[in-house]
């Protein structure tokens, strides 16, 4: 009687909450961290507050889904017809409880340049700027909740009002942002205590790179699949991106950066959009594999807008970060070459 009750349930939440359904299961099986399969992403070249808002739309959908599939459940084991307002009320008492605790970032610069690292939203202080030299560290506390990207600017001239400008990731000449900074750059994407404590990250070169980056996890329950030195067994270490001439970005006849390729040719193909938007993938889509160029050199890093599968990742139990720039030693990484 369960179990055919169940299977009711189930079937019930195939159609337009399979889905929904399969992110709830997913995120709770990786509670305890790691990668985190196919979570859906905007299109790019990015537009201010898109991503954001797709997150928390999918958060939404990840509460619903949850607490649909814990109510019918619950329902079919009692003999009740399942119920849709109940669920959604579960799904709400469970989000709720006490605000997430302050998490702290480190940023380690590992090359042979300074680095202004941006962040937005930025430090409990209110501050979204800093600078880095070789060598260098700062440890930064952000909020428990924080939905925010981490950037490296290179090559910056500011004076003493904070008012200058970067070759790389400038955020309108700014030393403290008050927004995103320039394409390309490398960014760290953030969205902690995101669904049932647990927090999404990444490293993100689907607008370019403009400096090699990977992130360590720290006072948390899950594993951290990137070592210190910037490799995750079976996938590979942290490369500089060696870019081709068609995605050169220079400044003074020098390359700082490497563009993607949506962003430097915007076409539909490149950009994933229009007739190429279903099934797009770069092997066969696009006229030339640029994504590849991006992921040999940061595999567990996004390298296109469809890349989720290998580059989402999770961490649970108030876990504290390291963002480092720099590639595995022994080597010093700086700007693609």
């Amino acid at each position: 009687m369960i179990a055919s009750a169940t299977e009711g349930v189930l079937a019930r939440l195939t159609g337009p909450f399979r889905r929904v359904g399969a992110l709830a299961r997913r995120a709770t099986a990786v509670s305890g961290g790691g990668r985190v399969p196919a979570r859906p992403r905007a299109g790019r070249t990015r537009t201010l507050g898109g991503v954001t808002r797709l997150r928390r739309t999918i958060m939404l959908m990840l509460l619903v889904g949850a607490g649909l599939l814990a109510a019918g459940l619950a329902d079919a084991a009692s003999g009740a017809a399942p119920s849709g307002s109940a669920a959604i009320a579960a799904s709400r008492a469970s989000a709720a409880g006490a605000p997430a605790s302050p998490r702290t970032v480190t940023l380690v610069n590992r090359t042979d340049v300074t680095i202004w690292p941006a962040a937005w939203p930025g430090s409990l202080t209110g501050r979204t700027g800093w600078r880095l030299d070789p060598g260098a560290r700062v440890t930064i506390t952000v909020a428990g909740d924080w939905n925010a990207r981490l950037w490296g600017r290179t090559g910056c001239r500011f004076d003493g009002a904070g008012r200058g400008s970067c070759q790389t990731g400038d955020c309108a000449g700014r030393f403290q942002c008050r927004g995103w900074g320039a394409i390309p750059a490398t960014l760290a994407e953030y969205d902690l205590d995101a669904y049932d404590h647990l927090d999404f990250y990444d490293v993100s070169m689907v607008d370019g790179s403009n400096l090699p980056m990977y992130i360590n996890t720290a006072h948390g329950t899950a594993p951290d699949r990137i070592s210190a030195e910037g490799c995750e067994a079976g996938h590979g270490c942290t490369r500089t991106v060696q870019c081709p001439k068609a995605l050169q970005v220079h400044h003074g006849g020098h390359l700082v950066a490497c563009i993607s390729p949506c962003a430097r040719f915007g076409t539909d193909r490149y950009c994933c959009r229009s007739q190429f938007a279903a099934g797009c993938n770069p092997a066969t889509t696009w006229p030339i594999d640029y994504a590849r160029v991006f992921k040999r050199a940061e595999p567990y890093a996004y390298s296109w807008s469809g890349d989720d599968a290998t580059s989402v990742f999770a961490c649970a139990g108030g876990c504290d970060y390291r963002i480092t720039f720099g590639v595995t030693p022994p080597a010093v990484g700086g700007p693609p070459g």
